[in-house]
């Protein structure tokens, strides 16, 4: 049966609010959905990715009006993001990329369990930890073309892990997920051609555009070690998940 655009909406609403909350899982949370209604996975990373066009330029401008974002991360990250992406979807027409999953979850699941430990931790003390920047940016964006999502993940929780304030590295990735998104978009338009998808682009798109402001300001409001506790909760819950289902 298919699917009004409604649903496709409420997917899109309900992905941006967590990432634009916690500065991940977008991509993720859509990408799961879409696969598990039969989008073949090439076709439901291109489709969320072209969708986040808009959504991440939302999310990075309201992050930035609320003063969330630290220049000198995004301009260490959004060069080598790019770069990631595009090489990432260049190839995900001709590899599995479901084959290389448990291998990012295994590292996700480990950075998730940092963030708790240093969510409960008293006196806890944010430090800006600004090196091995750029091969976090390649990392990043590479994972997130070829797994349908992954920079947030991939990053933020990178950079919380090792001591930066939550509400910074949440925005500043945000805010630079719009271009390493771009150019993911690009690169599959040019590899793939058009795409039959486009109810599932709009609604993605309207749901995420709807929620990406009140996502923005979560994240400014909400303190430093729920939003941590959010974090690391989030990100074990998802590795752990796409660990058991790659080994099914």
């Amino acid at each position: 049966m298919e699917l009004h655009i409604f649903f496709f909406v409420l997917v899109g609403f309900a992905a941006q609010l967590i990432d634009g909350a916690l500065g991940m899982a977008y991509g993720v949370s859509s990408n799961a959905f879409l696969l598990s209604i039969g989008v073949p996975p090439a076709s439901a990373s291109a489709s969320v990715h072209l969708a986040e066009c808009m959504t991440t330029a939302v999310s990075g401008a309201s992050h930035w009006k609320l003063g969330n974002v630290n220049w000198d991360l995004i301009k260490r990250l959004l060069i080598p993001g790019v770069l990631g992406g595009i090489a990432g979807a260049y190839i995900l027409t001709s590899i599995d990329g479901n084959a290389i999953k448990p291998y990012v979850s295994g590292y996700l699941l480990l950075m998730g369990i940092v963030i708790l430990v240093k969510a409960v931790r008293k006196n806890h003390v944010h430090k800006e930890v600004r090196t091995h920047l750029i091969p976090l940016g390649l990392f990043g964006g590479f994972f997130d073309a070829v797994g349908g999502g992954g920079w947030g993940p991939i990053v933020t929780t990178t950079l919380v892990a090792r001591g930066n304030q939550p509400r910074y590295a949440i925005g500043s990735v945000n805010f630079s997920e719009f271009f390493v998104t771009f150019a993911q978009s690009v690169t599959f338009l040019l590899t793939m051609g058009v795409l039959n998808t486009w109810k599932i682009i709009i609604g993605l798109l309207i749901g995420g555009v709807l929620a990406a402001p009140m996502a923005a300001i979560a994240a400014r409001k909400l303190p430093h070690r729920i939003l941590m506790s959010m974090v690391g909760l989030l990100i074990i819950a998802l590795s752990v998940r796409t660990i058991i289902l790659s080994l099914r």
